[in-house]
């Protein structure tokens, strides 16, 4: 277990930590739990910006609103940002619809922002961390880097192909210092997945708790959601001292989902 001082945490002090996605949700927590350990926090996302100033006034953060489905956007953020020490890639967005009828607008932003983003910003991100011979790279993916599910075949494609990215920069930066893994939780609670309940209880006529019992938790055996502080743990351990030789690996945190 990794211990930390009355004043907080120190095994990450030093470090600058770029979390794209982090206004909210997990990106949030994963933001709170390095900062917690003593990194230096940037924030990205999306949100109201008198809200996303206290954020970064409460938790200490700098912020970088850049657009990740725009290269050049990303290209901007990571110069203006300087070299990073971990890098969390979390942003994603999901849509859902068969194939057929999968909106090629969808498919295309799915990916870039699921899959395509995270390449910029590593590509920008590695060169100063083989200087350093120090990096950390922590990809959130999904149980869906796993396993599928029907309708979701952008959202799907993007995460296993993060889960490949994650793997063949492992093996290019295994002799750097500079290590690379997945996250992949199930359904994480947040107030984006408890804003679906209310919809899904009329579309489906079900109560609340039909909803989160048969619907959102039907795939995961623990019938628990997964907790966004659980997935920060997670990320301070990747970038512990502990996990120095943990590279290349795909982390399940989705109550035994993938494991059926």
């Amino acid at each position: 277990m990794l211990k930390s001082d009355a004043a907080g945490g120190t095994i990450l002090a030093g470090k600058r930590a770029l979390v794209t996605g982090s206004t909210s949700g997990i990106g949030l927590a994963v933001a709170r739990a390095l900062k917690a350990e003593g990194a230096e926090i940037v924030l990205n996302g999306l949100g109201d910006a008198d809200e996303i100033d206290a954020l970064c006034a409460e938790i200490g953060a700098h912020f970088n609103g850049a657009n990740l489905m725009d290269e050049g956007a990303i290209a901007e953020m990571m110069d203006e940002v300087g070299p990073v020490d971990i890098l969390v890639n979390n942003a994603g967005m999901q849509h859902v619809a068969p194939v057929e009828d999968f909106p090629p607008e969808k498919w295309n932003a799915v990916l870039a922002l699921n899959l395509t983003a995270a390449f910029h910003t590593t590509r920008a991100a590695v060169p100063a961390m083989k200087a350093k011979g120090w990096g950390r790279i922590v990809n959130t993916a999904s149980a869906h880097s796993l396993a599928a599910s029907p309708f979701k075949s952008a959202y799907v494609a993007a995460k296993h192909g993060l889960a490949g990215f994650t793997k063949t920069i492992a093996l290019e930066l295994a002799e750097h210092g500079v290590t690379a893994n997945c996250i992949s939780p199930g359904y994480v609670w947040t107030p984006l997945v408890e804003n679906q309940i209310p919809d899904t209880m009329q579309a489906r006529s079900m109560s609340r708790e039909e909803v989160i019992n048969d619907v959102l938790l039907a795939g995961q055996p623990t019938k628990k959601f997964v907790q966004p502080e659980d997935v920060g743990a997670m990320a301070v351990f990747l970038c512990s001292p502990a996990a120095e030789n943990i590279t290349g690996s795909n982390f399940s945190m989705d109550g035994g989902w993938t494991a059926k």
